[in-house]
């Protein structure tokens, strides 16, 4: 663990020191070209748009389309929408690496959705601000609480402006869960907004936490103090040469280089379980996209509290921010939306005990799935071999049932 804990903290020293240089990853990476999302929807033969989305505090994100398969007719006909939202680490690139037949993005278009891809504030694709330069603190002076209380709002609203859909489906994974619990909690107006919700590994609660990045840094800063507050508000792993050249060289064919790769896995999450490892080179191209370092604080935080709560700044701050000297908790019994929770036996991050105490406080929860495998962890249901058969066409077929019910 002590081990860990170093690699952490040296990972997080590098991030700061090479932050002092603005990279545009498509244009300032001499050693690859990297696709951007829409090129990698395109090279399969699929349509796809690029949108650019401000949020209510000038954020720029990028968000992906893939408004309809090629393997349907009539392009143009009107098709319910889905957004599909990554965790942490993590961007847009996620829901496609598993290619047409297995990633969720192009198996939601084959069956007849107009295909959203959103991008969080920080990551490789959503890092502009409409005042804020990158290279300034107060850019990464966000947590994913910011994500879930302005930036899938302002994806949500661009998609309904933009498609003339009432409401959107709406899958997260990780992360993706965790911002849209502090929406529907945080914006409960947008609840209404929400036709069904899938939480893949939804982390809400983490008590029961034993992922070796959380627990490894409890002790440094679960908590308000030092620790915290020399790491908080900067970027951590920023996608530049540097970064990229040290993970290409990890994440390479080569079999002994890719056992690396691998150790990398589960630092981010629980290892690589049931992943398609062939997919790792691919993952480490834009992998790991960039986040404030706020976000793993806050996720740590959760962990050392055991509620599902609003960033700690500290009694003092707190007061000023918040009115009280703890955080204030979200309070999930506004979540009124329709939702599925889906959760890996094997899941370090969402662990099964922290998902069971969902259901109680949903009023409008619809099922609580367990996946029938041992073995099946958080990267799982996104990487997985079999993710198809075991995630994908369930989430589909829960989509398409709920339109076939409401349908006019």
């Amino acid at each position: 663990m002590l081990k860990q804990t170093l690699l952490v903290l040296a990972l997080s020293a590098l991030s700061a020191a090479v932050l002092a240089v603005d990279f545009n990853p498509f244009i300032d990476i001499p050693f690859k070209r990297i696709k951007t999302s829409a090129e990698r929807i395109e090279s399969h033969g699929y349509p796809a748009e690029t949108h650019e989305v401000v949020t209510e505090d000038g954020y720029v994100l990028n968000m992906f389309r893939i408004p309809y398969s090629p393997k349907l007719a009539n392009g143009n006909a009107q098709r319910p929408a889905v957004l599909i939202q990554h965790g942490l680490f993590s961007c847009s690139d996620c829901f496609l690496l598993n290619g047409p037949d297995n990633a969720l993005a192009y198996n939601y278009a084959d069956a007849g959705y107009d295909v959203w891809l959103g991008n969080a504030r920080g990551n490789i694709y959503s890092r502009n601000n409409t005042r804020l330069s990158t290279s300034h603190p107060y850019f990464w002076a966000f947590s994913w609480h910011e994500i879930g209380a302005y930036d899938l709002p302002a994806m949500i609203d661009h998609i309904l402006a933009t498609t003339g859909e009432r409401a959107v489906h709406y899958v997260g994974h990780s992360q993706g869960c965790t911002t849209f619990f502090v929406m529907g909690a945080f914006r409960p107006e947008y609840n209404a907004k929400i036709k069904t919700a899938h939480m893949l590994a939804p982390p809400i609660f983490m008590g029961n936490t034993t992922t070796p990045m959380v627990v490894s840094l409890a002790d440094y800063v679960g908590s308000p103090g030092l620790g915290a507050e020399l790491l908080q508000n900067q970027v951590f792993l920023p996608m530049n040469p540097l970064i990229q050249r040290i993970l290409d060289t990890a994440c390479s064919n080569d079999p002994y280089f890719l056992s690396y790769c691998k150790t990398l896995a589960m630092l981010w999450a629980d290892g690589v379980g049931n992943l398609n490892v062939t997919l790792l080179p691919q993952v480490a191209e834009t992998h790991p996209a960039g986040i404030s370092t706020n976000q793993g604080i806050h996720f740590i935080q959760s962990y050392v509290s055991n509620e599902f709560r609003r960033y700690d700044w500290g009694p003092t701050k707190n007061k000023v921010t918040y009115g009280t000297q703890v955080p204030p908790s979200y309070d999930i019994t506004k979540i009124t939306s329709q939702v599925h929770l889906y959760v890996g036996l094997a899941d370090e991050s969402a662990n099964v005990k922290d998902v069971a105490r969902l259901p109680a406080l949903l009023p409008n929860m619809k099922e609580l799935y367990e996946i029938p495998d041992e073995t099946w962890g958080h990267l799982d249901f996104i990487f997985a071999r079999q993710v198809k058969e075991v995630i994908n066409d369930k989430v589909i077929a829960s989509s398409k049932a709920y339109d076939q019910l409401h349908a006019n």
